[in-house]
């Protein structure tokens, strides 16, 4: 890959449920080692447009690219769809999404959790993907907790564990859809705190957050998101410190009054 070529590009995307226009035309870009965040209000389409990153939602237009290639599609409208199953499982595998729920099965202990899809969906070797399960799990401060169940633990502790999870995939990039948002002030801290260690270590992730102070320290950039629409965009110090849009100005007053 070259050098200059994003781990994900979005081009002119639209995306709309029945008669609801969602996503209006959006173009984005994830350079490699970037920590891109995307902010505005509820219903701005934040959520949405990770989803479609990650193939999870399918658009009606625009184009979705991963390294350089683009997805490859059938049908037009609502009927489009990817084309190609095999490319989406592959771009999936290395788009590690990290949800708001936290979405681990409660069946299974917390080292379970991490090793399934490396195991299920990658087919490595059970006693390399221990090795690097209980490695990432001990990186975001729970390895002490490998054989415990989710139950157990904090919701700070299950949303540490769901990143561990999403580490021990090795993706290309790491994809937070609002991570800190079910998490009372202090179990927040724990998480923040881990996704600033990855920011530091130069890993490419997308950001859907509503924590400003968040976006702020570990963004490259900073995308505002209004009606289906990029409103501002750029830098943190920018869009933060000298935010050109009123609507934006708006957003950031209503935040702080919070």
């Amino acid at each position: 890959m070259a050098p200059e070529t994003p781990v994900i590009q979005i081009k002119n995307l639209h995306k709309a449920y029945g008669a609801l226009e969602v996503l209006k035309g959006v173009s984005l870009s994830a350079p490699k080692g970037n920590v891109i965040s995307l902010i505005g209000s509820s219903g701005s389409g934040k959520s949405t447009l990770l989803r479609c990153c990650n193939l999870l939602e399918d658009s009606q237009q625009g184009e979705v690219l991963f390294k350089g290639e683009p997805v490859t599609w059938k049908g037009s409208g609502h009927a489009r769809r990817p084309s190609d199953p095999k490319q989406v499982l592959r771009i999936r595998t290395n788009l590690s999404m990290v949800f708001q729920q936290f979405n681990l099965w409660s069946h299974m202990t917390i080292l379970q959790n991490v090793m399934e899809a490396p195991l299920t969906v990658l087919g490595r070797d059970r006693a390399e993907v221990e090795k690097s399960a209980r490695g990432y799990l001990e990186k975001v401060g729970i390895g002490d907790k490998c054989d415990v169940y989710p139950a157990q633990l904090s919701g700070g502790q299950q949303q540490r564990a769901a990143i561990a999870r999403g580490l021990c995939m090795e993706p290309e990039a790491l994809l937070f859809d609002e991570p800190t948002s079910a998490l009372d002030p202090e179990l927040e801290q724990e998480v923040v705190k881990v996704i600033k260690d990855l920011a530091n270590e130069g890993r490419t992730m997308l950001i859907v957050t509503h924590d400003m102070k968040l976006a702020a320290d570990v963004s490259d950039h900073v995308i505002f998101l209004h009606q289906g629409l990029i409103e501002e965009e750029g830098a943190p110090d920018a869009l933060f410190g000298a935010p050109k849009s009123e609507r934006l100005r708006g957003f950031l007053s209503a935040t702080h009054a919070t």
